[in-house]
């Protein structure tokens, strides 16, 4: 792990990842890097159907539950004894936060984005920040908006890196170049 900034995840929902991503850097001892923990904390954005028709079939907006503030999932953390200086949060819409974050480098990027538009947020502004070794990891695979979001970045940028699934609805990549 070591020679690489911070691992980061994008769309919490109730903070379980990130916090297992803390927890991994505390146990070892790890004290250079941090925890990025990226999400609008209300939710899902509307679908944008004219720009990103991938999506137009989605209602994700409407569903309360995916809503989760920053307070409940600041209060996860605490409750593992884990909210310190090294999780750092980024709250609002991808399109309006990830151009401008703080980011210089990850180890890790993981993605639940959900929509197309999200998803390809993501990656056009932080893959490039990926370390070489590094890896994407992307939850909604199942999902077409999403998985055609993940296909056409990679087919856009020739990243030909073997995608490995970990269950049946997530996948993984190691950025290799």
């Amino acid at each position: 792990m070591r020679g690489y900034q911070t691992p980061g995840l994008l769309s919490v929902w109730r903070g379980g990842a990130t916090i297992f991503m803390r927890a991994i850097l505390k146990a070892y001892g790890v004290t250079d890097r941090l925890v990025w923990v990226a999400d609008s904390f209300e939710g899902l954005p509307a679908p944008n159907p004219t720009k990103y028709p991938e999506d137009a079939k989605w209602n994700l907006h409407l569903v309360d539950v995916l809503a989760v503030s920053l307070d409940e999932v600041m209060s996860n953390f605490e409750r593992y004894g884990l909210l310190d200086e090294r999780v750092r949060f980024l709250k609002g819409w991808f399109r309006d936060t990830l151009p401008h974050a703080p980011i210089e480098k990850l180890a890790v990027l993981r993605l639940d984005g959900d929509l197309y538009e999200s998803t390809m947020d993501a990656l056009v502004n932080l893959y490039p920040k990926l370390s070489i070794g590094g890896y994407a990891i992307v939850d909604d695979w199942t999902l077409d908006s999403c998985r055609q979001a993940i296909d056409d970045f990679r087919n856009q940028n020739g990243i030909t890196d073997e995608i490995v699934p970990i269950d049946r609805s997530a996948v993984y990549w190691q950025r290799t170049r």
